[in-house]
């Protein structure tokens, strides 16, 4: 579009494309419920109850039911049927009392009719392979797991229906000249024969054998018929080198030694896993995704009364090609060959999937969220933004300041505008006139951004009238999140140029929250959490809720069986008690040791290597390698607990801030008073990543963001990101509680684990017990004895080891741990330490053992 001429004075702006008629205005910081839908929405109320645990169970033992009934119904035809075949034929034309009454089978007229239909029209015997495959089906809609693989087996047993009554139907067509359809081998098979012998003959048997032979190839995937090498049988057979993770060192030790002559083998082609690949960076920031979700659009050139012409930067109009996506892709040569590709067991049973644990598990559906079709788009027309523009210019060249150039960009919340200064104008000058900018337009408060990051300009934010409300549903559905490959993506809302902000929580790797009361926080904590449950499964992810006020975070008790972690002792989910938060704090602490010397023994310095790893079936679980799920710990109200606690707050948080992040915790944590005394220094350095909604005081801006600005934002929603030294202006999306309801309902009515994720149970420094006459040694464990040789054997006195071995529950190998330290043969407790052994041989413990017997 041709754009008029202009001086080298004019200025320039950029005016959205008009939007659909007027939406009510919702914002964040509202806490009435969102508009109800009109019409049921059949599809997600279908999904709600197939998902139900109720309706599974009715379903898989109604199944179980009809299958038994179908088996005896059938056994009873191949011996009744001859007589039933009368009764069946007259069952529409006589009464059905009477009709009952002739009926031989066991399961009456119905089991008769079915079994007719069945086995004499059909399949003759092949039929007893469906109650076979109704029951199976059955049982693991009641049981949650297969009794055989569901899928092979039933298209083994319908293969074998149909074979048993082609190769019957042969028999039945040999021996017996009758045309007319056997019990043994059903209509199917009968008739299909007949037609056989009209083209091939008796030679039909030679088809009915090669359908065996095609069924069992393709079946088995029987590749090739391999011949034996008899010039090698005087040769020594070469081992084959097992690289299951279950061998042991010595083992493949040894088998190299033995092999004299190693044959070449195929080298598999290199293994481009997650670990060997770089992550999609944008602008060289791997820590957030910022793409469009709007299709280029014209700008349109307004002029002005004083002259100058205004650029209106579409609000939907797509950035500048310089800030594209761009994959950062390993070179092939690069990449070294996975030498555990071909694995054995990797080969035999597949990549390990954790989420086989719960396979039915089904992701909250988008109509769970409310679609704000007719919410208020931020409406900002043109002759605000020509006023606006000329109070600016007006008001700084009041004070002698004059500009070269100015263009506008209209956000959901704010609009920026963005000034060229005139050669020799001071920046300071400007961003001193913050208030008198802000007298000038009427706002209700204004931000200078002096210069702008990069753009060799300074920016002036000026509140829209109309504010655009961002629902949860549109950043949710948007490609920009759908498509994130990160760990723990999370939404955060929209930025100025209305671009969808997804970060991964995984890099940043903390969070610092404050705002004041009635700001968007808490809303800011439900969207965050609500990013994470539509993104992970619930054995990729585990959440610690800490709420002191008890109230905003109790819509997620019912994801207790699914997302939730708690303590072993623990009775709610979500931790209230300040006692119980100290004790989970540290029970996180005990448990980051525990993943760290996991990943030590598998040599992995991250938990993404160390999952991989497992995935692949290079970890030896029987040496207490697990797949280990991201822990989120999300606190709410970080002062209170400061004020009661302090200290034995203050150090756990510190500490997992400083090293959790390659383990895979990560901390969240939300104050509405970020004063010194709540962010201390030693927790502030941990968290580089700070969130900041709307504050009192222009110090408490500083304090959680090191620079002023938090205390100019509009509230309900509007908030600033700090995150890799720079600032970015969002405005949060908005989710109600009803939403909050649904959603937890939905993932709660799923089939779930049987408890929560415990975390290792922690306790003080008196090892849980005052003195040793807590412990009564006369009423010992019964496997006490063998615990206590189990410990002396290895020297490690952990209840890890003896929960492990002895295939008990946590709490009755820390009650024998408990024993064992009563009776002196290991030492207290010290931390995430094992403890120490003080039994040096089995003679000393047996010695001990009977003197124990003896009292």
């Amino acid at each position: 579009m041709a754009q008029p001429t202009t001086s080298p004075r004019q200025n320039t702006l950029r005016r959205p494309v008009e939007r659909n008629e007027p939406r009510p205005r919702l914002t964040n910081g509202t806490s009435g419920s969102g508009p109800r839908r009109q019409s049921f929405n059949w599809g997600a109320a279908i999904d709600r109850w197939f998902t139900d645990q109720r309706s599974t169970l009715t379903l898989g033992v109604l199944l179980m039911v009809i299958a038994i009934g179908l088996l005896f119904a059938f056994i009873s035809y191949l011996m009744t049927g001859s007589a039933d075949q009368s009764v069946v034929g007259a069952a529409f034309t006589q009464p059905v009392a009477e009709a009952a009454t002739e009926t031989r089978n066991w399961v009456g007229l119905v089991g008769a009719y079915v079994a007719h239909v069945f086995v004499f029209r059909w399949f003759g015997v092949g039929a007893l392979a469906f109650p076979i495959i109704i029951f199976l089906a059955g049982f693991k809609l009641t049981f949650g797991y297969e009794l055989l693989p569901l899928s092979r087996t039933t298209t083994a047993l319908l293969f074998a229906a149909v074979w048993c009554s082609l190769i019957l139907g042969y028999i039945v067509l040999a021996t017996n000249s009758v045309e007319t359809a056997s019990v043994w081998c059903g209509g199917i098979g009968y008739e299909a024969n007949v037609a056989l012998y009209g083209l091939f003959g008796w030679g039909n048997l030679a088809f009915i054998g090669f359908l065996l032979f095609f069924f069992v190839v393709y079946f088995f995937d029987v590749r090739k018929i391999s011949v034996p090498d008899f010039s090698r049988i005087s040769q020594p057979r070469p081992k084959k080198r097992n690289d299951s993770p279950l061998q042991t060192y010595e083992e493949s030790e040894l088998e190299l030694d033995e092999e004299q002559e190693p044959e070449p083998h195929y080298q598999p082609e290199p293994d481009y896993s997650p670990i060997n690949q770089e992550e999609p960076h944008v602008n060289g920031i791997a820590t957030s995704e910022i793409i469009p979700d709007k299709a280029p659009a014209v700008d349109s050139v307004i002029p002005t009364t004083t002259g100058v012409t205004l650029t209106i930067k579409n609000r939907d109009a797509v950035s500048d090609t310089s800030a594209d996506e761009e994959l950062v892709t390993t070179p092939v040569s690069a990449v070294e060959p996975d030498p555990f590709e071909d694995d054995d067991l990797v080969s035999v049973h597949g990549l390990y999937d954790p989420t086989l644990d719960l396979p039915q598990y089904q992701y909250p559906t988008n109509e769970l969220l409310v679609d704000y079709q007719n919410s208020r788009k931020a409406n900002v027309s043109d002759d605000e933004l020509t006023a606006n523009k000329e109070r600016i210019e007006t008001t700084l060249r009041n004070f002698g300041i004059e500009i070269d150039s100015i263009q506008a960009s209209i956000g959901p919340t704010v609009t920026l505008y963005e000034i060229v200064p005139a050669k020799g104008v001071r920046i300071s000058k400007i961003k001193s006139l913050e208030d008198d900018i802000a007298l000038s337009l009427s706002a209700l408060g204004i931000r200078i951004i002096a210069p702008m990051p990069g753009m060799g300009t300074i920016g002036i934010e000026v509140p829209n009238k109309n504010r655009e409300m961002v629902s949860m549903r549109s950043v949710i559905t948007s490609d920009v999140f759908n498509n994130s490959k990160f760990d723990l993506p999370v939404v955060l809302g929209k930025t100025i140029s209305n671009d969808i902000y997804v970060a991964d929580l995984a890099k940043m790797p903390h969070l610092l929250m404050a705002g004041a009361t009635g700001q968007g926080k808490s809303v800011g904590l439900n969207v965050l959490l609500t990013s994470l449950i539509y993104k992970k499964h619930p054995s990729q992810l585990k959440l610690v809720l800490v709420d002191p006020k008890k109230v905003e975070l109790t819509l997620f008790n019912k994801l207790e069986r699914h997302f939730l972690a708690k303590l072993p002792d623990s009775e709610e989910p979500i931790i209230t008690d300040t006692k119980k938060v100290v004790n989970t704090l540290n029970s996180l602490c005990i448990e980051m040791d525990n993943r760290y010397n996991l990943l030590k023994d598998a040599g992995c310095r991250n938990l993404k290597e160390y999952n991989a790893k497992f995935v692949k079936r290079r970890l030896n679980p029987e040496k207490g390698h697990r797949f280990l799920p991201y822990i989120v710990l999300i606190i709410d109200e970080l002062a209170d607990l400061m004020m009661t606690a302090g200290k034995e707050v203050e150090q756990p948080i510190a500490r997992l801030a400083q090293l959790a992040r390659a383990i895979g915790i990560h901390l969240v944590v939300a104050t509405q008073r970020p004063s010194v005394n709540v962010i201390t220094g030693l927790i502030k350095a941990n968290f580089p990543a700070r969130l900041s909604f709307k504050v009192t005081s222009k110090i408490d801006s500083r304090t959680i963001l090191d620079t002023g600005g938090a205390e100019q934002l509009v509230g309900q929603g509007d908030m600033l990101l700090s995150s890799n030294s720079d600032i970015i202006r969002l405005q949060c999306p908005f989710v109600d509680t009803n939403e909050i309801e649904e959603i937890c309902e939905f993932v709660g009515n799923q089939r779930g684990y049987d408890d929560a994720y415990v975390l290792p149970e922690f306790v003080g420094d008196d090892g849980g017990q005052s003195d040793d006459k807590d412990v009564d040694l006369a009423n010992r464990d019964p496997m006490f004895d063998e615990a206590a040789r189990l410990i002396v054997i290895h020297q490690q006195g952990s209840t890890s080891l003896i929960q492990r071995k002895l295939k008990l529950g946590y709490n009755r190998a820390g009650r024998l741990v408990d024993q064992l330290e009563a009776a002196k043969i290991v030492g207290p407790f010290e931390g995430s330490k094992a403890r120490d052994v003080l039994v040096a041989d089995l003679q000393m413990l047996e010695e001990m053992l009977k003197r124990l017997k003896g009292e």
